[in-house]
């Protein structure tokens, strides 16, 4: 019903773009619509048709409609305004989508819309560029109220008052030293119910959490996470407040990360979207790629040094895609669990062993239990469907159930500890991707189970 409702509104929206009312009345209609909805009614429209719409809405309003845009297309509906009218939007816009969207231009165009944007603008955008897009001060914002900490409540009031107009984020306020730098903060809510006798320094909690504007985003993402606070001060290395990182910016910052970890689980260089260039997607992959094209030509030699086993018991070949397969399942799900252990930087090495050894017991109990059940039914195979005899058909089984038993072992431990490697020599651990540590069980099953074979069959049951 959400579905049919919000389509519809987009629907309606275009059409009143595409209707014969004047500049007021299609802004006063258009103004009745929440921005999300106007936001979604963009795909409805053509280039020309949005571009009526950035003419008659205020540039404080469109800036609201640019919030709920897909980062992947407003940089597309940004480049369709006039350069006056864009200037004016970016100087509503948050500072970060701003710095973003600057980055797409050249020199001359960017330096042209700076020139035009208000000073507090100019100042919030010269800062957020200076930092690496994977420092925390790239994703923070300089809309924020501060109150010096020697306030009395009627004065913190006032101050909250005279700057609530121009700010969205007063959920919470911070409290600063006379010098400026960082104290605490506390929540809207004990101000207002504060009496004016109060003590403001009481309603101030200073064990707020904070970061800083260089730490990097991975090294203190969860530690982030472990907080539900609407808003986290950011400050520099001088412990004065430059930003603060919102709760939906963290959101964003979780769902980048898990999108860029999935992507090299998949064995990508990085994320991708749907409107990336060919050229550029194919960058990404082809480097792991190759790799795993190696890794599969080493995995050829070693069944072609098996040549003779597999020449004369022509059977194995059935059940070889069955022990890899299960053997790089066994890995994949050993990788997947390792990596969200590691995620949390607070895990000790101590704890990391006992994964290991969890991981390990996991791998060999499933084995015993899928190694058993094969041995049975591969078994009763050849030799009712196959004509084996009896014992040649159970020892050809038991090499199935051995280099199982074995492989899945094996593959639960390589997925445990390839990634825990990885981290502690500060590759990041996603990079130990699904492929990769496919292609590393792939080996072992290779070597698990033609050994067996050439060992029980050949030189000891002589086949």
């Amino acid at each position: 019903m959400r579905i049919s409702e919000k389509r519809s509104y987009a629907a309606d929206i275009a059409a009143l773009v595409r209707g014969k009312f004047s500049p007021d009345i299609l802004k006063e209609k258009i103004e009745d619509f929440h921005e999300n909805d106007i936001a979604d009614a963009f795909a409805e429209m053509t280039a020309a048709e949005r571009q009526r719409l950035y003419r008659i809405l205020e540039p404080q309003t469109m800036a609201d409609v640019f919030s709920y845009v897909d980062d992947s297309v407003l940089t597309g509906y940004l480049k369709e305004m006039d350069t006056g009218a864009l200037a004016q939007v970016l100087s509503y816009l948050d500072a970060d989508q701003t710095v973003d969207f600057l980055k797409t231009l050249g020199k001359k165009e960017r330096d042209g819309l700076i020139s035009l944007m208000d000073r507090s603008k100019k100042q919030e955008v010269a800062l957020l560029s200076t930092f690496d897009e994977d420092e925390i001060g790239s994703r923070m914002t300089t809309d924020f109220i501060t109150v010096p900490k020697t306030s009395t409540v009627p004065e913190a009031m006032r101050a909250l008052i005279s700057e609530a107009a121009d700010k969205d984020n007063i959920q919470t306020l911070y409290a600063v030293n006379p010098d400026g730098t960082y104290y605490g903060a506390l929540d809207l809510k004990d101000l207002i119910t504060a009496r004016k006798e109060d003590d403001f320094e009481r309603l101030i909690t200073t064990s707020y959490p904070y970061v800083y504007a260089r730490e990097e985003i991975d090294a203190c993402l969860e530690w982030i996470k472990d907080y539900s606070e609407d808003s986290i001060p950011v400050l520099d290395d001088t412990n004065h407040i430059v930003g603060i990182l919102t709760a939906p910016e963290v959101t964003d910052i979780v769902d980048s990360e898990l999108g860029e970890d999935y992507a090299k689980l998949g064995g990508l260089s990085a994320e991708e979207d749907l409107k990336e260039p060919l050229r550029e997607s194919v960058k990404k992959r082809l480097p792991w790629l190759i790799i795993l094209l190696l890794l599969g030509m080493v995995v050829s030699s070693v069944v072609g040094l098996f040549e003779h086993v597999v020449a004369q018991v022509t059977v194995l070949m059935l059940f070889q895609s069955m022990v890899l397969d299960m053997a790089g399942n066994v890995g994949t799900q050993s990788l997947a669990v390792t990596i969200r252990v590691l995620m949390d930087d607070t895990v000790k090495p101590r704890q990391k062993l006992s994964l290991i050894w969890k991981e390990g017991r996991i791998g060999l109990l499933n084995g015993l239990l899928l190694g058993s059940a094969s041995f049975v039914l591969a078994g009763l195979y050849l030799h009712f469907v196959k004509a084996q005899a009896f014992p040649m058909a159970f020892t050809i089984s038991a090499c199935i159930a051995i280099a199982l038993l074995i492989a899945m072992f094996v593959s639960a431990l390589v997925g445990t500890v390839v990634p825990i490697f990885f981290k502690k020599v500060g590759v990041d651990p996603a990079v130990a991707s699904g492929p990769l540590i496919t292609t590393l069980n792939d080996l072992t099953a290779v070597v698990a189970y033609y050994g067996l074979a050439w060992i029980l069959l050949i030189n000891v049951m002589h086949y």
